[in-house]
């Protein structure tokens, strides 16, 4: 992402710092939407894909070059259906006020914490899954009451023009508003004064929205990635693991944020996973360049970026073994297509080594104990999903407990976002703060304490002198009393 200068932003800004302000106008006029139009504007924004499913499909596919039907129908649309339901369906539950302090009540002292909509939410959406990752969190910010404008990756152009011509016909601009361009465009819309920020990218151009947010004092959810360890344990069935591990990795051509990235096989069994994962993908492909199911890399940046991480490593003393078809010559630049790759031996000293590879690589590294592995994946970045295939056992359990991931999945790619009310989220470099069932609902929430005082006396208006000696005395026996339970609590261990 560019940062422009500000005498760019300037000249640029005025259109969509224009309709942010109409947003915050309609919304000051309007106040917080009832649960009714809440649950409306979530069915309009799945109207808005489900009645246009084929439009996106063709849209994407033509963005990508080759993307499979069958796999945009399951990935973009089918994978955002059950988490939105979900969320429609407990929008009036989550708004509910949380009553506090129940027993004062009778005394004249309310307390309650009331969930507000913070207002105008931008949210920035990635190029790997353009209209998934950008409605999803568009339905969590509709469901806690806020208004929304949408900035579409540039990298898929069709997809993004696409959606800003459907949005006008199901939504006013004050409810949400979808923003085309490249990337001044998306540089200018990271700095607008919205009152949260939501992006889902790459972690160094997480860096620059968080920047850019920060000028106007902005919160911000950050969807990151990173490269995802995968553990074959000592007692799995390795060869079915290397099957799954080896079709996880080839959804959406490896462009998946929580694809599986390096896989850790017991040093006794390596060569069975490589053969197994070797016969899936030659199962899975008896071609590739022709075959439309086989998704190509987004663009010749993507492509040659990939390439050239396994170029690195092969130069540098890695093995590396492209599964390809007989007769078929790979990585092809015409279709942007690289065949299924093992990559063994990999160092430090090679960019795949650290690369987040976004593209159908595997790193297979041997181990021979399990501390080594938790030792090397607490060395790096957190990721954003860890992934164990074996049994839940000791062993499993050591590893969840000693190792930090934004989630974890076992004996299957992705199952940490199966449950709909199952937050999903980075920590650390692979992200900040989640979204998904409640834990969206609450991103883009304010909780605000309201309490309302009917007693004869003050309580707190007794720390403003002059102190009396009954105030004195109330303090000092309330320290010695504190003292005495923390001391006693203390001694029994």
């Amino acid at each position: 992402m560019a940062v422009l200068p500000d005498s760019a932003i300037d000249r640029q800004q005025e259109p969509m710092s224009a309709i942010l302000e109409r947003q915050r106008a309609a919304y000051a006029a309007d106040g917080p939407p009832t649960a009714a139009l809440r649950r409306n504007r979530i069915d309009r924004l799945l109207a808005l894909v489900l009645d246009n499913a084929d439009a996106f499909v063709d849209a994407m596919a033509a963005d990508f070059g080759t993307r499979p039907r069958a796999g945009s129908l399951f990935t973009e649309i089918m994978g955002m259906i059950s988490v939105i339901e979900h969320t429609r369906s407990h929008v009036p539950q989550w708004m509910r006020s949380a009553k506090l302090m129940r027993g004062a009540r009778m005394f004249g002292l309310r307390a309650e914490v009331e969930p507000s909509p913070l207002g105008m939410v931008g949210i920035i959406g990635p190029w790997n899954f353009p209209l998934n990752l950008v409605v999803l969190p568009a339905a969590a910010a509709f469901a806690a009451g806020n208004r929304v404008m949408i900035k579409m990756s540039e990298i898929t152009p069709r997809t993004a023009a696409l959606m800003a011509g459907l949005a006008p016909d199901h939504f006013d601009p004050a409810e949400l508003h979808v923003v085309t361009g490249d990337a001044e465009v998306a540089a200018e819309f990271a700095a607008l004064p919205f009152d949260h920020l939501f992006f889902t990218g790459s972690p160094a151009v997480g860096a620059l929205v968080q920047r850019a947010a920060a000028a106007n004092l902005v919160p911000v959810t950050l969807e990151l990635g990173g490269k995802n360890p995968v553990v074959v344990a000592p007692g799995a069935d390795v060869a079915r693991a290397a099957e799954r591990i080896a079709q996880g990795r080839m959804i959406n051509g490896g462009q998946v944020c929580v694809c599986p990235d390096y896989v850790f096989v017991p040093s006794d069994r390596a060569e069975v996973f490589a053969d197994a994962a070797r016969r899936t993908w030659t199962s899975m492909f008896p071609s590739i360049v022709a075959n439309d199911d086989y998704c190509s890399s987004v663009n010749r940046a993507n492509f040659d970026r990939v390439v050239g991480l396994i170029e690195d490593a092969r130069s540098k003393g890695a093995a590396v073994e492209p599964v390809a078809p007989p007769g078929e010559v790979l990585p092809d630049p015409v279709s942007r297509k690289i065949a299924p790759t093992l990559v063994r031996g990999v160092d430090d000293t090679m960019a795949l080594a650290s690369e987040e590879t976004f593209g159908p690589v595997l790193t297979v590294r041997p181990y021979e104990s399990l501390d080594d592995v938790v030792e090397y994946v607490n060395a790096r970045p957190a990721p954003l999903v860890a992934y164990w295939f074996g049994p839940d056992d000791a062993d499993f359990r050591s590893f969840v407990r000693r190792t930090r991931s934004g989630g974890v999945a076992r004996n299957d790619f992705a199952a940490q976002m199966i449950p709909s009310a199952a937050p999903f989220g980075g920590v650390g470099r692979s992200g900040m703060g989640a979204y998904h069932g409640k834990a969206g609902f609450d991103a883009f929430s304010h909780y605000r304490t309201v309490v309302g005082s009917d007693l004869p006396f003050t309580i707190t208006g007794r720390a403003a002198p002059p102190f009396t000696r009954s105030t004195r005395a109330t303090t000092a026996l309330t320290l010695r009393m504190a003292r005495y339970r923390t001391r006693r609590r203390l001694r029994s261990g």
